[in-house]
């Protein structure tokens, strides 16, 4: 599923600081952005979040925007989680009140396993910027099948908020003392088969 399985040995040590090279073990991110007026000359937001995906030494397996359509949004989506060359995807736009704001709507019915703990994560960091503001952002993320999926604010501050502090740690296998990486070639194992034991 990775581009590579280099994971070196798990150990306790606790370890939040940005990694100054590439992660050994890239993944394939897909950057998704929700908007009804942004083209890719005004996409600051899918441009941060390539730079930095980039910069991190992941692979860009596609990038799209798409209006806040539901049944568009749901069919790239829904692509991509199908898509055995895409491990990550990253949606920016559509996580506020208004009712042009589908983006969590549609990825929250395709959740297998909701990680409320990312929300909760980016309205914490976010308090510190914008105040009691942060509690109008949806920002959400599960996994489909295999697949993460990461519901963005549309603002490049908040993409920038949620990469450098909770992105690109949890996609970098040396972050301590957990990661996503070193999960992904478990998100596929059969529930029954372990309870049961057998190999």
């Amino acid at each position: 599923m990775m581009a590579a399985d280099t994971r070196p040995e798990a150990d306790d040590t606790m370890s939040d600081t940005p990694q100054a090279t590439p992660t050994p073990t890239p993944v394939r991110v897909a950057v998704l952005t929700v908007s009804d007026t942004r083209t890719e000359a005004t996409d600051t937001s899918g441009a941060l979040l390539v730079e930095r995906l980039l910069a991190a030494g992941h692979v860009l397996h596609a990038r799209k925007i798409v209006p806040d359509d539901l049944d568009a949004l749901r069919a790239l989506v829904v692509a991509w989680r199908d898509d055995p060359g895409c491990d990550v995807v990253l949606c920016t736009g559509g996580t506020g009140l208004t009712g042009r704001d589908v983006t969590v709507d549609v990825l929250e019915r395709l959740y297998t396993k909701p990680i409320p703990g990312f929300g909760e994560l980016f309205r914490m960091l976010s308090y510190a910027d914008i105040g009691a503001s942060t509690m109008q952002s949806r920002a959400s993320a599960g996994l489909a099948g295999t697949t993460l999926l990461f519901a963005l604010p549309g603002s490049t501050g908040a993409c920038r908020l949620a990469w450098d502090k909770i992105l690109a740690h949890q996609l970098d296998v040396r972050s301590k003392p957990c990661n996503l990486v070193a999960l992904m070639p478990r998100f596929g194992e059969d529930p029954a088969t372990r309870a049961t034991g057998a190999a």
